[in-house]
C-alpha cells in the first residue's frame, strides 16, 4: 500500500507542540475525530489501550502509534513533528519526534495491515528521518513521505 492511500497533504503538521505521550495521544486523538468525525474519546482510548500493551515508539526518534477504531472504512494517517522531542518509553529510550498516527478499521485484512508496514518501512531510513526533521514545510514533509524509494 502506498503512503498516499491512507495520508492525504492536510493531514501532515510540521512543528507540533506537546510536551508527553499522553498529551500528544490526546491531541492526536481530538485532530483524528475532527477528520473522521468520529468520536474522540474513543481514539484516545484505543491508542491508551494500544499503548498499555507496549509502546509504539519504534526507535530512532520515531513513533507509529495505531488502533482499530469502528467507524471508519479505510485506513487514516495523520503525520505529525514535534517542536520538540518527548518521551515515548521507546524501545531504544530515544526522545520522539516523528510521530505518525494510523488509524484503522474494525476488520481487518492484508491491506489494511500494510499501511502499518508501509509507513514503518518509510520511517526506518536513516536518511529518510534526517529529511523529515530538517523539511521546512508540511508540504515539504508529506512530499518525503510519499516519494517512491
Amino acid at each position: 500500500m502506498k503512503i498516499a492511500q491512507f495520508l492525504n497533504p492536510q493531514d501532515v503538521i510540521s512543528n507540533l507542540a506537546a510536551t508527553s505521550k499522553p498529551q500528544l495521544l490526546t491531541a492526536l486523538a481530538r485532530l483524528a475525530a475532527s477528520k473522521l468525525k468520529v468520536d474522540e474519546e474513543g481514539i484516545a482510548s484505543a491508542l491508551m489501550q494500544r499503548e498499555a500493551l507496549g509502546s509504539t515508539g519504534i526507535g530512532d526518534g520515531t513513533a507509529l502509534p495505531h488502533a482499530t477504531i469502528a467507524g471508519i472504512a479505510a485506513p487514516f494517517g495523520l503525520f505529525v513533528r514535534l517542536q520538540k522531542a518527548i518521551d515515548f518509553e521507546a524501545v531504544d529510550e530515544v526522545p520522539v519526534t516523528l510521530v505518525c498516527l494510523l488509524l484503522l478499521p474494525p476488520e481487518r485484512s492484508a491491506a489494511h495491515l500494510s499501511a502499518l508496514a508501509a509507513m514503518a518501512r518509510k520511517l526506518s531510513s536513516k536518511e529518510r528521518r534526517a529529511k523529515l526533521r530538517g523539511a521546512k514545510s508540511s508540504d515539504a514533509l508529506y512530499a518525503i513521505l510519499t516519494e517512491e524509494d
